[in-house]
């Protein structure tokens, strides 16, 4: 039970941050439930997809009620491209883990990857002005689905790299941005979600923590 606990407190404030930063809170779930290290890696990141696809959910509703309005061309393209990206992803991880049999060596992967999308975010953070205009339907597509294989891949949500690859590759600003990564989020870890489900896994899992 004492280990649930720390699970929700961790979960709570990190959801706090990343619903604000547009991240999903993954990016600080998933490496503190692994030091807390009280279950397998393929059951971190399941706990940590819950976790961030639960407080997309949530985020969605909040910004439709208080009338943010998204541009349904852009968000749907995203979107379709994360759904495939959250499939992509969770591929991707089955199979490192079949090959290496190694949750540490695997978590170290993840971890490394990770330092790579935050250097690249704070890279972006301190040179802001450059652009593109990426607006055509394919490459609109290729970005969420991009965002939705790395943030599976890793079972961060999304992370920073969310926010900076839509406003370096769209011109958006930051605000809409945040909206548009909460999208992403959403239907990544809802495809990852549910390949999770369909394939049975979960049954294994330690379905209190949730």
């Amino acid at each position: 039970m004492q280990v649930y606990l720390i699970y929700a407190v961790i979960i709570f404030c990190a959801n706090v941050v990343g619903s604000i930063a547009g991240m999903g809170g993954g990016v600080i779930i998933k490496p503190l439930l692994d030091l807390v290290g009280a279950h397998p890696l393929v059951q971190i990141n399941f706990f940590s997809s819950v976790a961030v696809f639960t407080m997309a959910i949530f985020s969605t509703y909040r910004q439709t009620k208080q009338g943010m309005q998204l541009n349904k061309r852009f968000a749907l393209l995203i979107s379709v491209g994360a759904v495939v990206g959250g499939w992509l992803g969770n591929s991707t991880f089955n199979q490192l883990h079949l090959i290496l049999k190694n949750d540490a060596l695997l978590n170290q992967i993840q971890i490394g990857l990770t330092v790579l999308t935050l250097v690249f975010a704070l890279f972006y953070s301190l040179m802001p002005a450059v652009h593109f205009h990426w607006q055509r339907g394919d490459q609109l597509v290729l970005i969420g689905a991009f965002l939705g294989w790395i943030s599976t891949l890793l079972g961060i949500g999304g992370g920073p790299i969310n926010v900076a690859l839509i406003m370096l590759c769209c011109s958006i600003p930051i605000r809409e941005a945040t909206s548009y990564s909460i999208v992403t989020i959403l239907f990544s870890q809802l495809s990852k979600l549910m390949t999770v489900v369909a394939t049975g896994a979960v049954v294994s899992f330690d379905l209190k923590a949730l």
